[in-house]
């Protein structure tokens, strides 16, 4: 069997990793990773007649391999594939030996990270998550699509239960990092608010005990309170107090965020939602700290445009719409809402779906989203999904799915309203906006 120091060198020579049989290149390696649906081991031999020059497996199941793999220089047989993943990730971290940025938080999370990339690269040669690949696979792929050129690298974290922090800080090994937050998301892995501030405080604890550098948002009572639990030393603050800075949430034919900074300068951001301060302060003050310029920081700020419906504006023919439909939980629907309520416009529309993984807690904190509605006197809106049904009254109409509240648009038209399109990912909201 392979040791991870000679892995490492098989990986060096190749063109990089890949674990989809179907999106295989020319000279990679492919990791026949196993999933509820799938095992990787399967396509190992179609991987190879593809062009990969290696596949990593744990099992002997393809059918079409005659040969004993254990004898074959093109299999490299061990003992878990995902674990070797993981573990030769490390391995490449520890040799290139650059500094990295993790991200982790209940909310804002991808659009922090894109801020800080966007921030960084101004200065310095960054590699980052792609998209929000911040799990135990996507993490390790993120590690390994660094190279030797690569001057500093930015991960993204995410968690849905305890420890699971801890060990992508194993792997990832940063010297820096920032929570942009915490609250009610994940409930059924963590049980509790408590459960998540223990879960995302795995990244202080690392960073305390290496002693790395921890930014914090100083506007946060809850993120405060953890600094001073994990004894973290000589935290950089950022915040909306902290840097003396105000917001202007935007109206309808301007919704987008504008900040003025303690200086008396405006930026002007392409982003949607009073609660994306947060998110540029973290991205100022983690580019001041690695020596970007601030004028370079700011024109990175302003120039960054969100994708994959997160705080997206799209106008259509008939309506301006907020899109923020890539998740949802009751910390962010609040946000959203209380953003929203800010907002000027003659006519307004609530499209809200369902926010998941809440196990038992998702009754109650669905019926808190409408008790917020009503008290920001946002009455006019459908509500989707079996949560919200379960809490749905007048004036609202609810829909099972959003393929219901499609059928009800195509015979219902709406115009001239500024929308707010916000739910958890899986109840697919995008699909409405053709209706839109």
């Amino acid at each position: 069997m392979q040791s991870i120091a000679q892995l490492h060198g098989m990986f060096l020579a190749s063109t990089g990793v890949c674990t989809d049989s179907r999106k295989v290149f020319r000279g990679c390696m492919f990791f026949a990773l196993k999933g509820g649906n799938f095992n990787g081991n399967a396509y190992a031999a179609a991987a190879l007649e593809q062009g990969a020059a290696y596949a990593v497996v744990d099992e002997n199941v393809d059918e079409n391999v005659d040969e004993n793999i254990d004898e074959s220089p093109l299999y490299v047989k061990v003992d878990n594939v995902l674990e070797t993943l993981q573990q030769l990730a490390a391995y490449h971290r520890r040799y290139l030996n650059l500094p990295i940025v993790a991200v982790t938080g209940t909310n804002g999370k991808t659009t922090t990270k894109e801020l800080l990339v966007a921030a960084l690269s101004r200065k310095l040669r960054v590699a980052a998550t792609q998209g929000n690949l911040n799990n135990h696979i996507g993490v390790p792929l993120t590690l390994l699509g660094m190279g030797k050129d690569t001057q500093l690298g930015v991960v993204e974290m995410g968690a849905n239960h305890s420890g699971e922090i801890a060990g992508l800080c194993s792997m990832a090994q940063p010297n820096a990092g920032l929570i942009t937050n915490v609250g009610k998301a994940h409930l059924e892995g963590f049980g509790s608010l408590d459960g998540v501030k223990k879960a995302k405080g795995e990244l202080y604890a690392y960073l305390t005990q290496r002693q790395g550098q921890v930014f914090y948002l100083s506007d946060s009572a809850d993120l405060k309170d953890m600094l001073q639990a994990h004894g973290v030393k000589h935290p950089i603050a950022y915040g909306l107090r902290e840097n003396n800075v105000c917001v202007d949430a935007g109206s309808r034919s301007n919704p987008f965020l504008s900040l003025r900074m303690a200086n008396g300068d405006t930026w002007q951001t392409k982003l949607v939602g009073s609660y994306n301060a947060a998110n540029v302060l973290a991205a100022a003050a983690v580019g001041r700290y690695f020596g970007v310029a601030e004028e370079d920081i700011r024109e990175a700020v302003e120039s960054y445009e969100p994708q994959n419906h997160r705080s997206q504006l799209l106008r259509t023919a008939r309506n301006t719409v907020i899109v923020d439909a890539y998740n949802a939980n009751p910390t962010s629907m609040a946000a959203a809402v209380f953003n929203f309520a800010q907002l000027s416009a003659d006519s307004k529309l609530l499209i809200l779906g369902d926010m998941l993984e809440l196990g038992e807690n998702a009754q109650r904190e669905h019926a808190h989203i409408l008790g917020l509605l009503r008290q920001q006197k946002l009455t006019n809106g459908y509500l989707v999904g079996e949560h919200f049904c379960s809490v749905a009254k007048k004036p609202f109409l609810s829909f099972a799915d959003s393929a219901a509240l499609c059928e009800y648009l195509k015979n219902s038209r709406v115009e001239r309203q500024l929308i707010l399109l916000k739910g958890s990912r899986g109840v697919q909201l995008e699909k409405v906006l053709k209706y839109l």
